[in-house]
């Protein structure tokens, strides 16, 4: 589960450079060009005094401060962050340099470029709060959905998908002012430092990445080696809260996703030369309607994928039990190595069709229909595709904790839903397997649907522009 943040991260970290370098002006000082390299050089050492707290400063004695004190990680790490980078702004920048706006040049101020890391910066941990409060068993949203559990399975998924809709609304319009202060700071660069603000605290997103699958694990491993009902309380509160931290993490790399994807398509309307995007042109709508349908296509596929390799799995598992003396017993080892694969293969052969569609489409639309309709398509699996991201994300971790809630029994409630085998809790491990696909499949892979085809068309934009739209061309 962390490889795919870190890969998120990379991604989004190397394209903000690559879009905020290239948008420098006439002047070309080496401080401005190289500030993006400086904040992710600040955020490395912000993080790791971030972890000193951690480790030294703050000691956990009870179950109920493991979340508490991962998300003051999150805290010191934005403020020591905010500090840091507004002193190496103050000391490394000029106090007024050029960049490109579109073909135009556009003078910015070193407080500005400030401002608009410390709102991005700032943006993420809004992102991760709400997150926290949508996902994590502590407050009324999960604890909804685990009441809704009384009434059946059907319930369960009804407030499980209101949840993670209305989980969109806050992280939506912190990326929306984000975008809005940046931009009228320092266009499209302003954009990209933005992106890189909300990144600048990778390490610990990383860690607490980190936390959620190894505390999972421990978990598993716990209840395999039949220890005592004492330690497997304990790893379940360990994973419920890794849960929420993976779903935090998750939301840093989906609003990060969303302004670095902004920031290039920006590069991209530059280099093909396009000087208005204009919905009301049919060539732009159309591309606009495809594209905000694009994340639907590739999370049906992803979602299918893990369906096929589940039926398969659980095919394999109920012929080891009918075929395999002693299995149910105890008595005889199972299959191991059977099941291993067909994960395996599922995880590489099931990934080339959404794979060819993410990298077909931008090859396809800007030979086939140009540019026009092509910018359309970024921005329209852009602004539904970072939507979708959100709430497959949330819903899935609501559902995983709420399942968790009901288990641990921490509170009257929750032991009135419970115990392990229930009715409630049967219709709550419903929604979590319906739950995992969305959490750790298709919200986290979106990310790379937006990035991968905002950075494709980018490397391509002179070739669509120069040879592309061979059908209107034709008729």
């Amino acid at each position: 589960m962390g490889s795919d943040l870190f890969g998120s991260y990379a991604e989004s970290s190397c394209a903000a450079l690559v879009a905020s370098i290239s948008s420098f002006g006439i002047n070309h000082e080496l401080t401005p060009m190289l500030y993006p390299l400086i904040i992710s050089s600040v955020g490395v050492v912000v993080c790791l005094i971030t972890t000193l707290f951690a480790t030294d400063f703050f000691e956990i004695k009870a179950v109920k401060e493991i979340e508490p004190a991962l998300k003051r990680q999150l805290i010191i790490s934005t403020i020591l962050m905010t500090i840091g980078v507004g002193f190496v702004s103050w000391i490394a920048l000029p106090s007024s340099f050029t960049i490109f706006n579109f073909g135009d040049q556009k003078a910015v101020k070193n407080w500005q470029l400030f401002l608009c890391v410390a709102v991005g910066l700032w943006a993420g941990l809004i992102i991760g709060f709400v997150t926290e409060y949508y996902t994590s068993n502590a407050y009324s949203p999960v604890q909804d959905v685990a009441d809704s559990s009384r009434t059946g399975a059907a319930t369960n998924v009804i407030f499980g998908l209101a949840l993670g809709y209305k989980s969109c609304i806050i992280p939506i319009f912190a990326i929306a002012v984000s975008i809005f202060v940046s931009f009228s700071f320092a266009a499209m660069y302003g954009i990209a430092v933005a992106a890189l603000g909300m990144l600048s605290t990778i390490a610990t997103g990383l860690a607490i990445a980190a936390y959620g699958p190894i505390s999972d694990n421990a978990g598993g491993i716990a209840e395999m080696a039949g220890m005592s009902h004492r330690i497997r309380k304990r790893t379940d509160a360990l994973d419920a809260a890794g849960n929420t931290t993976a779903a935090i993490r998750k939301g840093f790399a989906i609003g990060s996703a969303a302004l670095v994807s902004l920031a290039l398509f920006g590069a991209f309307v530059s280099r093909a030369a396009i000087s208005t995007v204009d919905v009301l042109t049919p060539k732009v709508f159309i591309g606009w309607l495809v594209g905000a349908m694009l994340p639907y296509w590739f999370s049906a596929m992803t979602m299918k994928s893990v369906g096929s390799a589940a039926l398969k799995m659980v095919e394999e598992v109920r012929r080891q039990f009918n075929t395999i003396p002693g299995l149910m017993e105890g008595t005889a080892k199972p299959g191991y190595a059977t099941c291993v694969k067909i994960s395996t293969d599922a995880s590489i052969k099931e990934m080339i069709p959404p794979g060819a569609l993410v990298m077909l489409t931008p090859l396809v639309v800007g030979i086939f229909f140009g540019v026009e309709t092509l910018s359309g398509v970024l921005a329209g699996s852009l602004v539904s595709g970072v939507q979708i991201a959100i709430s497959a994300s949330n819903t899935g971790g609501a559902w995983d904790n709420a399942k968790k809630y009901i288990e641990a029994g921490a509170s009257p409630h929750a032991k009135s839903l419970g115990p392990k085998g229930s009715d409630p809790h049967k219709a709550a491990v419903v929604g979590d397997t319906i739950g995992d696909p969305l959490k750790d499949t298709s919200g986290p892979s979106l990310n790379i649907l937006i990035k991968l085809m905002a950075v494709e068309s980018l490397v391509f934009a002179p070739f669509f522009a120069t040879h592309g739209g061979l059908l209107f061309k034709i008729f």
